[in-house]
């Protein structure tokens, strides 16, 4: 097949994704909107720029993530609709079987003001309909329009299978459920420890309870800082780690104001051995969302045995059965956030009975090698429905 994807050229989700259509021989074209470095193996890549300018300062964004999210729900969909001709201009010659706009805002609406000859599948990221779609007139208005153009839907959850058809999509259009980055990668994430793990400096002995989401607009980090002092007086043994939160001016407020000192750890962006290293060497990964799908750390904690304590969501119920193979919270009450992980830290039984039930969801249901060959399926099903 011949595959143009429309996407976030930096993301690892993108990446993932399009990786395997390149591997599987495909001719793949990639229509990036930040400047990315190419895959090996791209057929052709080329920019239509969204967000000039973006990228530099990680700190400065990070400091006014919530007034940049607002801000991009309102100038995000005029700048897709600006940009639709020029990406056109760039399918055209290349003549793709098939596009696919990897997330609704904002390269599913630039993907749908391009009006391509080709079938338009889109995808549907996290919290692409619950936080981003209602979030401002013009949004709305986008998403409608998007999901209306399209003429294939890929998900990360079923809920947004269902959301999906009150926002716009037509009941007969094709669907799938998989992760949005395809799947774990069970070569890397996996229970069994290896011996290039990295220790991060942590003693024989230690508690590790890890936050593995940064600091998200929709994932209460005040929550889990909150929770924190009482679980590091109860058990001395406790360190909690955060992955990409090292350098942030959040974070190191949230130490200092709690006195929480090397007790909390704050650590770079990790690569994925590194961060599978973290999740087998934790006992607990904690994830307080307000808005989310299927987070793919969700996905690669429960992979490595690691006890998920996550935000009492529809989408994440997909996933974990409360006391089962998780615990599930209300992102926003520290005190039960810390009731949560005190349990999960000192109920080893349920941490043992969800780690086998968490190894076998993931085989069966996010399994990179099992899930993307339907991915691949799914096309070529799309290509004969049209």
């Amino acid at each position: 097949m011949r595959l143009a994807f429309v996407a976030d050229g930096r993301s690892p989700i993108a990446r993932s994704w399009i990786e395997y259509f390149v591997r599987a021989g495909h001719r793949v074209h990639l229509i990036t909107t930040r400047p990315c470095a190419a895959l090996d193996g791209l057929a052709s890549l080329d920019i239509v720029p969204l967000w000039r300018g973006a990228g530099h300062n990680a700190a400065r964004r990070q400091r006014h993530l919530a007034l940049l999210t607002g801000l991009r729900h309102w100038i995000g969909p005029w700048l897709a609709l600006r940009r639709g001709p020029m990406l056109g201009g760039i399918l055209r010659p290349l003549r793709p079987d098939l596009v696919h706009a990897l997330r609704v805002p904002f390269e599913g609406m630039l993907a749908a003001a391009s009006d391509p000859e080709a079938p338009l599948v889109v995808s549907t990221w996290g919290n692409d309909l619950t936080l981003h779609a209602p979030s401002t007139p013009f949004m709305r208005w986008a998403t409608r329009s998007t999901l209306r153009r399209a003429d294939a839907l890929h998900t990360d959850c079923g809920r947004d299978a269902r959301l999906a058809q009150a926002w716009g999509l037509r009941r007969t259009r094709p669907t799938i459920v998989l992760p949005g980055n395809g799947g774990v990668r069970r070569e890397v994430f996996r229970p069994e420890p290896s011996p290039a793990d990295p220790d991060f400096g942590l003693r024989p002995g230690t508690v590790v309870v890890v936050q593995p989401r940064g600091l998200r607009a929709y994932v209460r980090s005040d929550t889990f800082f909150r929770a924190l002092p009482r679980l590091v007086d109860e058990m001395p043994q406790m360190v909690a780690v955060c992955p990409a939160m090292d350098g942030t001016a959040e974070a190191e407020r949230w130490r200092t104001r709690l006195g929480l000192g090397d007790r909390l750890r704050l650590l770079p962006v990790l690569d994925p051995p590194s961060m599978a290293a973290l999740f087998r060497r934790a006992a607990v990964s904690v994830s307080p969302s307000t808005h989310d799908g299927t987070p793919n750390t969700l996905l690669e904690a429960m992979a490595c045995g690691c006890l998920p304590v996550a935000g009492d969501l529809e989408s994440l119920r997909e996933w974990i059965r409360h006391e089962e193979n998780g615990l599930l919270i209300d992102p926003t009450d520290a005190d039960r956030l810390a009731e949560a992980v005190r349990r999960a830290v000192r109920d080893e039984a349920l941490r043992a009975g969800a780690a086998r039930i968490n190894a076998r969801i993931v085989a069966e249901r996010a399994d990179y090698a099992r899930e993307m060959p339907r991915a691949e399926a799914f096309y070529e099903n799309v290509l004969r429905s049209v």
